[in-house]
């Protein structure tokens, strides 16, 4: 009789950024982001990865532009530990389907990421504009991350009906305001979401939404609630790193989710820190 030894449960962290400032595409960037303003490369990030086990990495855009997809997906390609890339199109163009064609030849090419909370109309993803990029991205069997706040939600309950085969995941637990206390709407919002839709929710992005002097009883209430409604089968574990080095660090953070997550079980974590992560996003 072999003994067989255990296969170690996959390690995924399916929210990171790099970027090189130089590139001028970043409109979100601004020196008052301190921290934030300089370059971030793979280098950087290695040493978090190796404190904490992660072994994978999902990069996702953090320029509107086609030209920032296609400089990470050159760093995923020089990257050992890279799995996949969430890009970004402009799914108002009228040649967004033959862009998304051409970028799912590549191999690394996940999905895409329209910055929706940036966009000051807070209708725009219901734009019959986007519908033809949209059913693009379904008929390629690209993922789909929505970057929203609180104020989306309900429009974005309205984009998933209209395209229920469209594969979602909304990012941060759509940013909640916890520095301010704003529970209930938001709680009720995120709900209904996980009721009728098959979205998944990044567990990613708390402490930086409770902002400085946070605390693990100020985020627990938000994070019972995502567990309550997604469940551990729909979670997917990601640092947003190095935007969560406005909070704390890459560390900090992936100890409070562990805490924050005590109560599931080694089967039903392994999925939330990575096996979830890899069959959405198809890595």
């Amino acid at each position: 009789m072999t003994n067989k030894t255990p296969v170690r449960p996959r390690r995924i962290d399916a929210h990171v950024h790099f970027w090189k400032l130089a590139r001028g595409d970043y409109e979100w960037m601004t020196p008052d982001l301190t921290i934030l303003y300089r370059d971030y490369w793979p280098a950087d990030l290695q040493p978090y990865l190796d404190a904490t086990g992660m072994q994978e990495i999902v990069i996702v855009q953090a320029a509107a532009t086609v030209a920032e997809t296609e400089f990470i997906l050159d760093i995923a390609r020089k990257t050992d530990f890279v799995s996949g890339v969430v890009g970004w199109v402009n799914l108002e163009d009228d040649a967004a389907p033959q862009t998304l064609g051409r970028l799912a030849q590549n191999p690394y090419f996940k999905g895409i990421r329209p910055m929706i909370q940036d966009i000051a109309d807070v209708d725009w993803m219901l734009r019959e504009s986007l519908t033809p990029g949209l059913r693009a991205v379904v008929e390629l069997d690209l993922a789909f991350d929505c970057l929203v706040k609180p104020p989306h939600l309900q429009n974005l309950h309205r984009l998933l009906a209209r395209h229920p085969d469209l594969r979602a995941v909304i990012d941060h637990g759509a940013k909640p305001q916890i520095a301010a206390g704003a529970y209930h709407q938001w709680a009720a919002d995120m709900n209904r979401l996980a009721e009728d839709t098959t979205a998944l929710c990044k567990f990613s992005g708390l402490i930086t939404e409770a902002g400085g002097g946070w605390t693990i009883d100020q985020l627990k209430p938000y994070a019972d609630h995502l567990l309550r409604c997604f469940g551990p089968d729909r979670l997917i574990f990601g640092s947003d790193w190095p935007v969560v080095t406005l909070a704390g660090s890459y560390e900090t953070w992936f100890e409070t989710a562990n805490q924050l997550l005590g109560e599931l079980s080694a089967t039903d974590k392994a999925k939330v820190f990575g096996e979830n992560a890899a069959r959405f996003y198809k890595v």
